[in-house]
């Protein structure tokens, strides 16, 4: 029998409708850019190594990886998705590591670059960013594209909670997350918070907080939910492959997600619910299955359970 899910309806405000609302059907797909940037939590200015659970390489495709300028990375990134999803237009997405850090002239000129290939199909820019590598130069920046283009502003929020930011090395704290926040109030800039699920030490309780958190802000448009996972590359993976700790199952996983949802302010579109690394990378943990069918398997026991994003809110909460 088909079900909701099989027509495209989910209990919440997914990405993909969002997308196909807003520009009448058409396909649209992001396209990763590698522009080189490092992380002040690597380059030593903040701390090394990076947060204890990145490795940058396994959420970065190897195309980008491996082509040494912008334009060419576009060019293949665009080329793959008209040929293999079969794409109509294009977001420019500077993804991996910190994409604000670097002086404004020289972010300018990055971007730039990035924007003049294939002006007619790109209709949008994605940056991804830390908290503490924002200020209101950046922002005017960013801001001088949106009149031609949507432009959604990443930020790694992972955990509201201080002990857990120390713990990962994430060399930021929470104050400073609102800090940035803060300076994006009244912006026409789309932000998107990011967040890990399933630190061991946090209780299920302190998880449902980051949505009382995000709830709170406003100008907060995206969220992008990722689950803890192990890669290759990463402090936390020579950690785990020594003493192994408990990671959510895709049954509890799924579980929790049904409770968060109904807490989420029901204008907040849902870019992801989940996160996985390519299968040379993942440690942990391994749930046997692609993207598609996590995706399937979640969206089917969201609908099967009721559950409705905002059914739970309160401007209270």
């Amino acid at each position: 029998m088909a079900t909701l899910v099989d027509s495209g309806i989910k209990g919440y405000k997914n990405y993909g409708n969002y997308l196909r609302e807003k520009y009448k059907g058409q396909r649209v797909f992001k396209v990763i850019v590698d522009g080189g940037f490092t992380c002040p939590n690597r380059d030593g200015s903040k701390g090394y190594g990076g947060c204890t659970y990145c490795n940058v390489d396994s959420f970065t495709p190897e195309p980008s990886r491996k082509l040494p300028t912008i334009k060419e990375q576009l060019e293949e990134g665009i080329r793959r998705a008209k040929t293999s999803y079969r794409a109509d237009k294009f977001i420019v997405y500077f993804q991996p590591n910190t994409n604000t850090y670097a002086p404004a002239h020289y972010l300018k000129m990055m971007y730039d670059e990035a924007l003049s290939v294939n002006k007619e199909d790109v209709v949008g820019f994605a940056v991804g960013t830390r908290p503490d590598c924002l200020d209101a130069e950046k922002v005017a920046l960013l801001e001088s594209y949106a009149d031609k283009y949507d432009v959604d502003l990443e930020m790694g929020m992972e955990s509201i909670y201080n002990e857990t930011l120390e713990k990962i090395n994430r060399g930021c704290s929470h104050e400073e997350f609102v800090t940035a926040v803060e300076l994006l109030k009244d912006s026409k800039l789309d932000l998107c918070v990011h967040t890990i699920f399933g630190f061991p030490w946090e209780t299920r309780e302190m998880m449902k907080g980051y949505i009382h958190e995000i709830n709170r802000f406003p100008q907060i448009k995206f969220v992008k939910f990722h689950h803890l996972h192990i890669v290759e590359g990463s402090i936390m993976g020579v950690k785990y492959k020594r003493e192994p700790f408990k990671l959510f199952t895709l049954e509890e996983y799924t579980d929790l997600l049904c409770e968060l949802i109904p807490l989420l302010r029901p204008d907040i579109v849902i870019q992801r619910l989940f996160g996985i690394s390519d299968w040379d990378l993942l440690i942990a943990p391994n749930w046997g299955l692609n993207k598609s069918a996590i995706q399937t398997y979640i969206d089917k026991e969201i609908e099967r359970r009721g559950v409705v994003q905002g059914s739970a809110y309160t401007s209270k909460t």
